[in-house]
């Protein structure tokens, strides 16, 4: 089973940052997405979708050092759905995408985006990604020997 999220936008606000009484730092910004299609009149249409991202740790002190509102990003992660409290004490439910991995992807401002090109680098793999792995399946893999 496979829980990965790849997402492509734009910072909708600078991250919010939060240091918690053990250490660990946290950060939570959101990103829209944007998508483009024809209607039944055949006039273009645009539809934005935000996702609200968290990052822990070291992402997240990066993401406090490099990420601005409107800057594009390449964000890689789980998609996550966690029950809370309100104050008032209504039960509350969200979807949020915890980030194992992000880029910035604009190049107008280089101290941020920490490299050239807009896809991740060898050296900034997210655990448990390996670069040795296929870029496409071989010709002669038989159809009988997928695994679905």
């Amino acid at each position: 089973m496979v829980n990965r999220v790849i997402l492509i936008g734009n910072l909708g606000r600078d991250p919010e940052i939060r240091r918690l009484e053990n250490g660990a730092v946290v950060a939570k910004f959101p990103i829209a997405t944007n998508e483009n299609y024809k209607d039944k009149a055949g006039e273009w249409q645009s539809q934005t979708e935000w996702h609200d991202i968290v990052v822990w740790r070291n992402l997240a002190e990066r993401a406090e050092s490099t990420l601005k509102k409107g800057m594009g990003v390449y964000v890689e992660g789980k998609l996550t759905h966690r029950t809370w409290q309100d104050q008032e004490g209504n039960n509350r439910k969200t979807t949020e995408v915890v980030g194992s991995y992000f880029r910035v992807l604009d190049k107008r401002d280089s101290r941020a985006g920490g490299g050239s090109g807009y896809f991740p680098s060898a050296e900034n793999e997210p655990t448990g990604y390996t670069s040795d792995m296929p870029a496409v399946a071989p010709e002669n893999t038989a159809d009988d020997d997928l695994p679905f």
